[in-house]
Formats: structure tokens, C-alpha cells, sequence
């Protein structure tokens, strides 16, 4: 094959953990061009990445259906000779069925899959991680093997950051989309007190979480920490995450960005578990959960914008001293 489209045009955690699929492509086809079909916004992830001939944008946010129709006669005019679906939505299902490919590579739930040339089960199970899902549905166009999420900041990313790290620190990434993911503002202030003050913290996260990390900042009264949210890239974030003595986050797209540059996490699960698959894949990893006996926990597989139950106890029950021991 010379020619490879990977299409994952949901939010950055997913994107990014559709990248070992980049990385075992490129290691059986070494000479292929592959592309990536991305959401706009998620571009900035795969600048300078080594092994993608080109990045293609939907813009999802405008004129979604009239910037599908662009995107669809581009795939169409690169004829490629495979088209490997990640998603489980009709209109990449769509793409991807009539993409021209003889190769049309897809999971069993979405609508179009009847199209596809191969077709597998995406399984929620314990054991079972998103990316081995990913990965098995090339595993009938390459050989074996076990390829972990990557992301390439460029020299000029490290360059930037480089100021940064000059002393031992740590990241914090306290937001989610979802309420029942984000671990309280309050008990990630007891947690920063209780940090030794002689590590400096940096608040991570985009423009929408400024404002929850400038009250961390504040309500801390810590003179060592900085908040950084919304003045950096993706890849500056993972190039800053690489190099710190650790970093913290919730069940979100930061844990799996710690993951691309196998950088020393520990994850927080408050209403999800690990079970589902979107655990942390770094050498050095920790996830942390609630030792509350909650017959109500899990609540689902994604989060919830307000705890179900009212009590919230899967959060508020995690104890910065679990956070600490991993420092």
C-alpha cells in the first residue's frame, strides 16, 4: 500500500489516542504516505509530525455539511488505497465507504459499516484498552505488535518551554469537559498546599480554563506556581509535561497527552474507572480513585455535567495525601 488515510475527527484525547495507529502503519509501511483526517483545531498536534504526508481539516464548528462535502471529494480525489475509520459516526462512515478505497476499515456500530471491506467490534471491556481496540483494526493489513500513543514537539516547542525547566516541577491539568470527571477546585487546593513548596506548579489547560486555574492560583496562596492555561500549544503542554517530576490530571485528554511522551503521570477517576480503557500508558502511571465503597460508581462511561446522585462522593472522597505520595 502507498497511500493510507486514518480518520479520527473527535475531541484531542481520542485524537490522540488514535496515534499508534500512525506509528504501526508507518512501521510495516515504512515508504507510505499517510494522512490524518482531524477536526479543525486538533491540526496543531501533528505539526512537524514525522511520519504524516498531510493533515486533513474538517471544520465542524461552521458550515459543517457544506465543509464535509469539501472534505469528501478531497478524499475521494486522493483515492487512497486504504481508509482506516476510527470513528463510529454515519458521516465518516459515509466518507469512508465511498472513498474509492478498496481497503475500507471501520467498527461494527457505525451506521455505514455494511460497506466496509472489514469490520470489527469496538468492546468496552476490562483489560481492554482504546488503543488495542485501534490497533486491531489493522491487524489484518500488518503484522504484530504493541505501539503506545505519540505526540513530536518540535525543537522550536522545547526551545519555548525551555525557560520553564529550570528547577524541579510539576503540571496540573484540573479541568474536564465534565463535571463528574473534574476533581474538585477545593481539594486541588488543599492538594498544592500540601505540596512541597520548593517544586514549582504550573496550571495547564486551554483559554475556557483560565479562570478555574487563576482561582487555583489564588486560593492556594502559594508563592511557587504559575498558571499557564491558555498560553500554550498541545505540543508545548507535552513538551513541558515530558521533563516534570510529574504530572496530574483527571480522566481527560491531558492524561493521554502524558501518555504520548511517556511522561510521569498519575490519573484521577472520579465518576469512570480505568476498566473502560482510557487509563494511563506512561512507564510511570498511577491512577487514583476513591476508597469509598459507592454502589453508585461507576455512573457511566463518559462523564455528566452534574452528579447524578447529588453527593458527588467518588471526588470529594479522593484525599490530596493520595495525590501527594506520588510526588
Amino acid at each position: 500500500m502507498k497511500t493510507i488515510l486514518v480518520i479520527q475527527t473527535a475531541s484531542i484525547g481520542d485524537v490522540i489516542l488514535s496515534t499508534p495507529v500512525i506509528e504501526k502503519i508507518h512501521h510495516f509501511y515504512p515508504e507510505a504516505k499517510i494522512d490524518i483526517l482531524v477536526k479543525k483545531g486538533m491540526e496543531g498536534l501533528f505539526i512537524h509530525h514525522p511520519f504524516l504526508n498531510e493533515v486533513i481539516v474538517w471544520d465542524k464548528s461552521s458550515a459543517k455539511y457544506s465543509n464535509f462535502v469539501h472534505v469528501f471529494k478531497t478524499v475521494r480525489r486522493n483515492a487512497y488505497d486504504a481508509v482506516i475509520n476510527l470513528q463510529r459516526f454515519a458521516l465518516t462512515g459515509f466518507l469512508t465507504s465511498f472513498s474509492k478505497s478498496d481497503i475500507r476499515i471501520g467498527f461494527y456500530k457505525n451506521p455505514f459499516s455494511f460497506f466496509f471491506s472489514q469490520k470489527i467490534q469496538h468492546e468496552i471491556r476490562e483489560g481492554v484498552h482504546e488503543v488495542d481496540r485501534n490497533l486491531r483494526l489493522i491487524e489484518q493489513i500488518t503484522g504484530p505488535g504493541v505501539f503506545k500513543p505519540r505526540l513530536y514537539p518540535s525543537p522550536e516547542d522545547n526551545a519555548h518551554t525551555s525557560s520553564l525547566k529550570t528547577g524541579r516541577y510539576l503540571t496540573l491539568s484540573p479541568a474536564s469537559l465534565w463535571f463528574t470527571k473534574q476533581y474538585p477546585s477545593q481539594n486541588w487546593i488543599e492538594f498544592i498546599r500540601k505540596a512541597d513548596p520548593s517544586i514549582r506548579i504550573y496550571l495547564l489547560g486551554s483559554k475556557a480554563d483560565v479562570s478555574m486555574c487563576e482561582e487555583l492560583r489564588i486560593k492556594s496562596n502559594r508563592q511557587n506556581i504559575m498558571n499557564m492555561a491558555g498560553t500554550l500549544s498541545f505540543l508545548e503542554s507535552a513538551s513541558l509535561m515530558k521533563d516534570a517530576i510529574m504530572n496530574f490530571t483527571n480522566d481527560s485528554a491531558p492524561l493521554h497527552m502524558a501518555s504520548s511522551v511517556n511522561a510521569p503521570v498519575t490519573a484521577i477517576y472520579c465518576s469512570t474507572i480505568p476498566a473502560y480503557g482510557f487509563g494511563p500508558l506512561s512507564d510511570d502511571s498511577a491512577v487514583i480513585e476513591t476508597t469509598a465503597e459507592l454502589n453508585c460508581r461507576p455512573c457511566g462511561l463518559h462523564g455528566y455535567q452534574a452528579c447524578p446522585e447529588k453527593h458527588f462522593r467518588c471526588a470529594t472522597t479522593i484525599k490530596a495525601d493520595q495525590l501527594t505520595q506520588r510526588i
